[in-house]
């Protein structure tokens, strides 16, 4: 029986390591953005790793323009693109500590 505590104690460990890594690839993939555009390049986000928006660049002749609800399908459209982007970012690095393993509690 002692064996049996002694092999769920290291797969606590286990799982304690995994749980290490995984929280430094969160912190790894906070630095790293991803940039997403719309209108052909006319709104550009820049977002990180935490779906934090970093940079937001709009060209000046959009606003001149003046069409508004144009402007804003851009920012919506380029916002969206840089999420899925950020995300697949994120998924990837994380499928690299856990070779693919779905693991309750992290969405990617």
């Amino acid at each position: 029986m002692a064996k049996g505590i002694g092999g769920l104690g290291n797969l606590f460990e286990q799982a304690q390591e995994l749980q290490k890594r995984l929280a430094k690839i969160q912190e790894d993939v906070a630095s790293l953005t991803v940039e997403a555009t719309a209108g052909g390049g006319m709104v550009t986000v820049v977002m990180n790793g935490k779906l934090e928006v970093v940079r937001v660049t709009i060209d000046p002749q959009v606003v001149a323009a003046g069409d508004v609800e144009m402007l804003e399908d851009l920012v919506r459209a380029a916002v969206n693109q840089a999420i899925r982007k950020a995300q697949e970012l994120v998924a990837n690095e994380m499928r690299k500590v856990t070779g693919g393993l779905k693991l309750p509690g992290f969405s990617f």
